[in-house]
């Protein structure tokens, strides 16, 4: 099937109904504090919230697409497609358990490998992003209210730079981006770690300038992939490979920074 601009304006309409199904779920738990939390297997929190939001989003989006695959944070992989949603429905579960609104539904489309859209949606904290290849980034509170994103001109590290960090624990282990990213640090003029959703709405609508984590999955920022370059920016692992299924680092920020900050990070 070819992937069409009409095609991607019909499934975005469908991912905004899905995040609105999560919210539904989401904010009156949050709000109530109506939730137990457990432990999974790899130590991170898990709320009945997330399960359930998982099912609302899924439920959406297998009525329209009763052929596409899925691939949630918390129940895994199901199906075979060309077509695969990519599905946190709480990233930022530990800001959710302590009570700050900092966390957000992340819903993202790919189509045999490549990412195509996106929805990051923050409902608690009153802000809504999405993305469709091709078709632009914009930021609102609800889909009919958005306004166009774009990243900032921002090409060198100086005194005029913004610069957000999320988690940075496999980089202090790697002596040689530890001390790139120190010297980065150095050399610009405000540092950061807004952390999860929010840099890279930042990010997309030129308030930052750029973005480095070196420990998440492709769930927590599928969907922000594609909102960031639609708005213009670059989006890579540290390497400067591209984001996949595997990737467990990211480096984002206007396309002349970014270059910039790539080869600081493999000199």
């Amino acid at each position: 099937m070819t992937v069409t601009s009409s095609f991607l304006d019909g499934a975005l309409g469908v991912a905004h109904a899905a995040a609105d199904a999560a919210e539904r779920v989401i904010g009156p738990r949050y709000r109530a504090r109506d939730f137990s939390v457990v432990a999974k297997s790899d130590a991170t929190p898990v709320t009945e919230a997330d399960r359930e939001a998982e099912t609302a989003i899924k439920d959406v989006l297998r009525a329209a697409f009763p052929r596409h695959a899925f691939f949630g944070e918390e129940h895994g992989r199901e199906g075979d497609s060309d077509f695969l949603w990519l599905i946190d429905p709480i990233d930022g579960t530990k800001a959710f358990v302590r009570g700050y609104p900092l966390f957000s539904t992340q819903i993202a489309l790919m189509h045999r490998g490549e990412l195509v859209l996106g929805v990051s949606s923050a409902g608690e904290y009153g802000e809504r992003a999405w993305a469709t290849r091709g078709g632009g980034a914009f930021v609102g509170t609800r889909a009919n209210d958005g306004r166009p994103m774009h990243v900032s001109e921002c090409s060198a590290f100086d005194a005029q730079t913004a610069l957000s960090t999320g988690n940075l624990k496999s980089m202090a282990a790697h002596p040689r981006r530890w001390a790139a990213l120190g010297e980065i640090v150095r050399q610009v003029g405000r540092t950061r770690g807004y952390g999860d959703f929010l840099h890279y709405h930042l990010l997309a609508r030129g308030a930052i300038d750029l973005v480095v984590e070196s420990d998440l999955n492709i769930l927590d920022i599928a969907a922000l992939v594609v909102i960031v370059r639609e708005a213009g920016g670059r989006f890579s692992t540290l390497d400067g490979g591209p984001v996949d299924l595997d990737t467990r680092d990211a480096l984002a920020g206007p396309a002349a920074l970014h270059a910039k900050a790539l080869a600081r990070f493999n000199s």
